[in-house]
């Protein structure tokens, strides 16, 4: 817990969610459309879930990125039923919460979503639809955890932290981050060997997932009752050999999972605006990493 505390109590004062703004003046590195006009895959972004990232505030680089390889991107702001999910190629959930959880992020945390909403994505996507959930650090993964569940992930509701890997990079030639297709992309310029994530959390998959990110020996997770409060006796779990990202080809449709959403956005955080997300140090390679997720649910790859 000592080791926990060196690195996160200076992650706590810039990680307090009212201090953490999307970059305005952000501008997406990619100038290549992917897709024309009339082409354009239909993005629906969850907006009826209470969403902590949402195309006007926090996620607004997110869709900059998406719209600037020519991808049609829409707030969903009903709950989810056939008839709105029927116009949607794509769709992504990022860090929902229950209403009860809007203002205080401890304990208990609730489910965002109704059974019958859950239900319905499941078919959806059983019926050739792609979903891109994200769930970062407690309380968003209790708050998908029945989203999640439906497809066979099991959230962890805590923070992740790896000891010996305080910068949070994924790598190739660490074994972190493992052969996909997303990392090859349609070409050399395209090809990921690193990416760097900010905290969140740790989750199991199905055995007919593929991981994309896992954790090293030295991954732990911690279960407070408190958000962001770390007391010596604090649960705690190894996440050894666990996921941050992982992806699952269900039916006729296409999932893909990530325990972390900060790392597919342009944040700055705190009185020091330091730099989080694709912006930030050692994720120069994060912005095409997005592209390439997308281009792997719109079956581009």
């Amino acid at each position: 817990m000592v080791k926990l505390l060196s690195s996160l109590v200076i992650f706590i004062s810039l990680s307090i969610h009212a201090q953490q703004l999307g970059d305005t003046s952000f501008k997406p590195k990619n100038t290549m459309r992917t897709f024309a006009t009339s082409q354009s895959p239909v993005v629906l972004l969850d907006e009826a879930h209470h969403n902590f990232h949402t195309m006007d505030g926090r996620y607004r680089p997110f869709v900059d990125i998406l719209e600037s390889d020519g991808y049609l991107v829409e707030k969903q702001t009903e709950k989810f039923t056939k008839a709105t999910l029927a116009r949607a190629d794509i769709l992504i959930i990022s860090n929902a919460l229950h209403i009860k959880n809007v203002e205080n992020w401890d304990l208990p945390n609730y489910s965002a979503f109704s059974r019958n909403e859950i239900e319905i994505v499941y078919q959806w996507v059983k019926d050739g639809g792609s979903l891109f959930l994200i769930a970062d650090h407690m309380p968003f993964p209790k708050a998908a955890e029945d989203m999640a569940a439906i497809f066979g992930f099991q959230f962890n509701n805590g923070y992740v932290e790896e000891l010996t890997n305080k910068a949070q990079l994924f790598a190739v030639n660490k074994g972190t981050l493992l052969a996909h297709p997303i990392l090859k992309g349609s070409g050399i310029k395209e090809e990921i060997t690193s990416v760097k994530a900010f905290t969140g959390q740790a989750f199991l998959s199905p055995p007919n997932a593929k991981p994309l990110l896992v954790f090293g020996d030295s991954a732990m997770s911690y279960m407070p009752e408190k958000s962001w409060g770390f007391p010596a006796d604090t649960p705690e779990i190894s996440v050894e050999g666990w996921n941050q990202g992982a992806t699952l080809e269900f039916d006729k449709g296409r999932i893909v999972v990530f325990g972390e959403a900060a790392m597919f956005t342009a944040q700055v955080s705190g009185k020091e605006k330091m730099k989080m997300g694709v912006i930030a140090e050692g994720a120069e390679q994060n912005e095409q990493f997005l592209l390439n997720i997308m281009h792997w649910l719109s079956r581009k790859i």
